[in-house]
């Protein structure tokens, strides 16, 4: 009898060693085999990913954030795949992940709108940090461009936050990317003034200007016969960095010059006329 116990006993061993130990183990060294393996495969394409990202001089900060989705998304998949190798019921996780994601994606509309057009400033990149622009309601120069907001820094030196979708759904205006501006200035004279003159004058005070660029050529131009005054449009080109220098300066030199010369600048002015009437 005890022979008979000894001999089960060491069969239900065999059995359970050959029908769950051995397949058992199998399947842990193949899923760990598949982790293992998966995470230099993953290391591998982000270091070929790296490479490719470097020598098209994309921003850093999109370089890693773009980096750090791969990452996450490729390991995803290889975590899988190390638990449907363990039989666990991988189908059910997969649909509990998206719902999942999709419930954050519902709830997080306006982050992923800002994120989706962060992600579009960083590629198409149409200012960069140090520009002067107009966007998304507001204008300053670009101190930083985050992933959901882009950070902005008036003339007066206030910092503003504005989100990357009010600015990416908009027109965006660069005042920097090109190296050069024109200043667009309007000078009115009297109708009694000595018409060219004046325009004489206002070309001699362009071309003693260095600042002013001989190519593209300044314009000036009269304009227009306005209600009060004769419109002269002044146009010359500058180099970017010197464009208020040239408008503020230009502008107190024309009234200078204008007085020393005797043309008059009109102003707005209204005539009052009163009427006696015999009863009063």
């Amino acid at each position: 009898m005890e022979e008979q116990l000894s001999l089960l006993s060491a069969s239900d061993i065999e059995r359970y060693i050959n029908d769950y130990a051995i397949p058992w183990g199998i399947n842990i060294a193949m899923a760990i085999a598949i982790y293992v393996i998966g995470r230099i495969v993953v290391g591998l394409l982000l270091s070929v990913f790296r490479r490719v990202m470097a020598k098209s001089k994309y921003d850093d900060m999109l370089v890693d954030f773009l980096e750090a989705i791969i990452s996450a998304v490729l390991m995803l998949f290889v975590i899988v795949a190390s638990l449907d190798q363990l039989g666990v019921d991988t189908t059910s996780l997969v649909a509990i992940l998206g719902a999942a994601g999709l419930a954050i994606g519902l709830s997080l509309q306006d982050s992923l709108k800002n994120f989706a057009a962060g992600v579009m400033l960083l590629v198409f990149k149409p200012f960069k940090a140090g520009d002067f622009v107009e966007a998304g309601g507001t204008s300053g120069s670009i101190k930083k461009i985050g992933i959901f907001t882009t950070t902005m820094t008036t003339p007066d030196n206030k910092e503003i936050i504005v989100p990357n979708g009010n600015i990416y759904g908009g027109n965006i205006t660069n005042y920097s990317a090109k190296p050069t501006r024109r200043v667009d200035m309007v000078v009115g004279i009297g109708y009694d003034a000595d018409l060219l003159k004046a325009k004489k004058i206002l070309q001699e005070m362009v071309e003693a200007d260095d600042r002013i660029l001989s190519d593209p050529a300044p314009q000036v131009a009269v304009s227009e016969l306005a209600d009060s005054s004769v419109n002269f449009v002044v146009r010359p080109w500058v180099n970017a960095a010197d464009f208020w220098g040239v408008k503020f300066d230009f502008t107190e030199a024309v009234k200078l010059r204008f007085d020393q010369e005797g043309i008059s600048i009109p102003f707005p002015q209204m005539d009052v006329h009163l009427h006696k009437t015999d009863s009063e």
